[in-house]
This record gives C-alpha cells, sequence and structure tokens, in this order.
C-alpha cells in the first residue's frame, strides 16, 4: 500500500491514480471528509484496506457488516471502501441503504463482531465517512480511530486473500421488524415524522406505524439535496418545522430524526422542543420506577437536574456524567452496565431489555412513546412540566479551524480554571467548579452552568448554558458570559446558531 498524498487535486492525473487522505478526517470516534476535496476513492479504497488491516491486527473475525445513507455519493464511497475491505482479507455483509443502527443491527442479527457505515450523519452536502466498530455495540474510540490513522497514512495497509462479499437482500424488513416488536402502543397517539427528506424517511414512517401510532409524514419523500433543511433534529429550522406540524395537526407530538437515523428529536404536543437530556431525565424517571437502582449515564452536556432530581434519588438511581460523544457514551454505558444513556445532541443508548445498547434514533422514538403509554392520562407537556425548572440552550458552535480548536480549548479550559481556582464568580455568582473531563464545564452555585468543548466531528468549538433561575438568565450567560470571552479569541469565528 503506497502512502496516501494530502497534496493532490481534482482533475490530475495524480488525482486519478494516487490515493488523497487529509489526516484533519481521523475524528476521535469516527472519520469524516469533504469528498473529493479532502479525499478520493482512491483514498476511501485505502481507508477499507486500513481498517481489515487494523482488524487483523487486533485478533477479531475479519467479518464486517456494511451499509450506507442516502446521499448522491455515498454508494459510491462505500464500493470503494469494499474494495479496499476485500483486500485486506474480510468478509463483507453488504446491507444496502441503510440507517446507521440498521448497520450496528446487523452486527447482531448476522453474528459479525466488525461494521462500517458510510455515512455524513447529519453534516452538509459534500461530507462523507464512516462510523467504524469491532466489538458490538461499540463504535471506535481515540485509541482505535488513532492507530487506523497511523495504518493508513502511513502506507501500512496489508493485502490478504480471503476477501469475499455477500450482498443481504431483505435486510430492512428484518431491521424494521425488530425495532417494532420492542414497543407495542394500545393508547390512540398521533405522531408527526420528520426526517428531512434523509435516510430515515425510507424507515421511520413504517417502523412507527408497526409500534401502534396515528403517523403524519412530513419531509419522508428522500432527496438528497435536501430541499428544505438539513436533517438534523437539534437545528432550530428543523425544530421549527416540527412544531408548525404538531400546532396545524393537534398532533400527540413530533419525532425527528437525522440523517442516519441514530438520533431522535422531540417536540410536545404544544410545539415546544424538549431537548434529549430533558427527554433523557423523563425516561430515566419512568424506568427507574420499573427497574430500581438503575444506572444512566449522560454527557456532558445534559442539564445538571440529573444531579438534583428526587424521583431519580427515591428509586435509587445513580447518573453517572462522562464525556460527549456517541462512542463514549456507548462505552460508558456498556462499562457500567448501565440501563440507559443520554446525550443531548439525540443520541439515545437503551441497554438491557430495552435495546442492543447502541445508538438507535427508532428505538429511543418506541422507548419515548411506550413512556406515553405507560401515563395514559399524560400528555408529553404535562410530563416535561413535572420536571423541575431549568432553562437550556440550544447547542451553538463557534467556527474554529480544526487544526487550531484544541489549542484554543486548552486556554479556554485554563481561563475558566484559573478562575475557579481563585474564587471567581460569573455574573454574580460563585464559581464551584469546573468540570475538565471533556472541555470545561463550569458550575456556578445556584445550579446554573456554562459549557466550552470542542466538537469531534466538525471544526467548531461547542457551548451550551443552563440558567436555574429563568430564560433571560439562561440568555445573559450566553450574550454576557461566553460570547464577550470567546470573541477575545481571534480563531474563534461566527456562531452557527445564537439565543
Amino acid at each position: 500500500m503506497l502512502k496516501p498524498r494530502q497534496d493532490l487535486t481534482p482533475n490530475t492525473a495524480a488525482y486519478e491514480t494516487q490515493a488523497l487522505v487529509k489526516p484533519t478526517g481521523f475524528r476521535e470516534y469516527d472519520a469524516r471528509w469533504i469528498l473529493e476535496k479532502e479525499i478520493n476513492l482512491l483514498g476511501i479504497q485505502a481507508l477499507g484496506l486500513g481498517l481489515a488491516t487494523f482488524v487483523h491486527e487486533i485478533g477479531v473475525q475479519p467479518k464486517i457488516v456494511v451499509g450506507h445513507d442516502f446521499r448522491g455519493y455515498s454508494l459510491s464511497v462505500k464500493q470503494a471502501l469494499i474494495i479496499g475491505l476485500l483486500e485486506g482479507g474480510m468478509e463483507v455483509l453488504d446491507v444496502g441503504l441503510a440507517l446507521s443502527p440498521m448497520a450496528y443491527f446487523g452486527q447482531f442479527e448476522l453474528d459479525a463482531p466488525c461494521v462500517a457505515m458510510v455515512t455524513a450523519s447529519h453534516n452538509e452536502n459534500g461530507w462523507t465517512g464512516v462510523k467504524m466498530g469491532a466489538n458490538k455495540p461499540l463504535t471506535f474510540g481515540p485509541d482505535e480511530m488513532g492507530r487506523l490513522k497511523e495504518i493508513v497514512l502511513g502506507g501500512q495497509g496489508v493485502a490478504r486473500d480471503g476477501g469475499k462479499l455477500v450482498r443481504v437482500d431483505g435486510f430492512r424488513e428484518t431491521y424494521v421488524a425488530d425495532v417494532a416488536s420492542k414497543v407495542q402502543i394500545k393508547r390512540p397517539l398521533k405522531v408527526v415524522c420528520a426526517c428531512g427528506n434523509g435516510t430515515a424517511g425510507a424507515f421511520a414512517p413504517d417502523a412507527l406505524r408497526r409500534m401502534g401510532v396515528e403517523v403524519i409524514e412530513m419531509d419522508t419523500d428522500l432527496d438528497y439535496n435536501f430541499p428544505k433543511y438539513n436533517p438534523n433534529p437539534e437545528d432550530h429550522a428543523m425544530l421549527v418545522q416540527m412544531a408548525q406540524r404538531v400546532k396545524e395537526t393537534g398532533a400527540d407530538l413530533a419525532l425527528g430524526f437525522d440523517g442516519d437515523g441514530d438520533r431522535c428529536g422531540v417536540v410536545d404536543d404544544t410545539g415546544e422542543e424538549i431537548f434529549a437530556d430533558k427527554i433523557g431525565l423523563m425516561l430515566a424517571r419512568d424506568l427507574s420506577k420499573s427497574h430500581p437502582n438503575a444506572t444512566f449515564v449522560v454527557d456532558v452536556k445534559s442539564t445538571g437536574l440529573y444531579k438534583t432530581d428526587e424521583v431519580l434519588k427515591a428509586n435509587g438511581a445513580e447518573v453517572v456524567y462522562w464525556k460527549t460523544g456517541h462512542s463514549y457514551i456507548k462505552r460508558k454505558t456498556a462499562e457500567l452496565g448501565a440501563l440507559a444513556g443520554f446525550e443531548k445532541s439525540g443520541h439515545f443508548f437503551m441497554a438491557g431489555d430495552l435495546g442492543h445498547g447502541y445508538d438507535d434514533g427508532l428505538v429511543a422514538a418506541g422507548a419515548i412513546l411506550a413512556m406515553l403509554d405507560r401515563n395514559p392520562g399524560k400528555k408529553l407537556s404535562e410530563l416535561k412540566a413535572a420536571l423541575p425548572n431549568a432553562w437550556t440552550s440550544l447547542t451553538m458552535s463557534p467556527h474554529c479551524d480544526d487544526e487550531l480548536k484544541y489549542g484554543v480549548l486548552d486556554r479556554i479550559v485554563k481561563e475558566y480554571s484559573d478562575l475557579a481556582a481563585a474564587g471567581g464568580e460569573i455574573l454574580g455568582r460563585k464559581i464551584i467548579e469546573a468540570i475538565t473531563v471533556n472541555g470545561v464545564r463550569v458550575h456556578l452555585d445556584d445550579g446554573s452552568w456554562v459549557l466550552v468543548r470542542a466538537s469531534s466531528n466538525k471544526p467548531e468549538l461547542v457551548v451550551v448554558v443552563e440558567s436555574m433561575r429563568s430564560e433571560d438568565d439562561m440568555r445573559d450567560l450566553f450574550r454576557k458570559e461566553i460570547k464577550p470571552r470567546l470573541a477575545a479569541y481571534p480563531e474563534i469565528g461566527a456562531f452557527n446558531q445564537e439565543i
């Protein structure tokens, strides 16, 4: 295997004969590049050979489930990846057009230890990537991604005999039937199913109907141009459309799915979005009744209410805060034998008798519907209203180049840590602690907090704030604290959205 280059440009002979792979595509727990600009199809092939080499290196059975999301180029990317995997001696089980959780499900159903799902998730068109794993239900973390990067960029891929391609026809039906079998809703529920014209449109409406609810389809026709908005239920544009459809139809709730179907966003019966950490708290309250002394894992972007909730305490539940990122929360959930893990971005990890422990937007949707079914006299808005008050911001992301963001973040972490050590204050409140397990989360004496961390898959920082006082105070924590503090760093650009 030749070492991939980083200086190739399209429309040249070299681009057609050599691999282009930019190192920045190797993220903490998956790989993402802008196709043609940062990686070419020969580079994807080199990635496949590198992945096969890594699987052999760690002594795992070389059998892998492969699928692709619905983008204009994802099938071509998957074919290039498969060529590399075959070259490296892997048995490839191709499940075709898929959601990421369908590929993860294939590891269990098809008895294959490895997975490689071609998807750019919710990233804009032009991006491609691969989510990988070699130990179900886990996906790669920094150690595995670091070694894979060494193999690919170092030209260390090893060709082996034994490559085999098996096309698994009809696997969509197997997956949808399995997801729907976990939940049978008896209560009449009208549900808006929002897919942003992404891959989930081919799966979610059918699965929800089989669970027993009335489905109102919204942007479920597949269109890889994403004509209305990017399929990302954490983005304001999609949430606004979901809320509008709920009000128009009198639906009980809206469920929105991202580009590869591993995340679920929620809007209640009043048209108000409920961020995934609050949905997670509602689920934890409900599940801890039937699963006493359960453990739940949540990420550092999640509400501080988990720390203080009286219902969880009464049911003996333990909540562990951990690093943001689907790979981290998935791994910690498995490590602790937790009943579920919740990530504020909309990844839900239902384990035990609830699921296989990986993030699946449809399984999460089923869990939310089952919670409503167990509370037949309550609307979703009423279950939300039963939570203590806390005002949490949208996830906001200012641009910061991949090559610079971790250095910039180190300086921000030091600044806040020094402020905490000196007994400093933010907007008149004493800093109680600065948690630095993943960026910096600064807790204030009234329970409010602010968070700055680096995005693991885009050239951005990530900002979240939460107030225990009011919505106006939540806005002040951003506008009077975070925004002016970050403005002092010239490497940090504009926010993708602001409160």
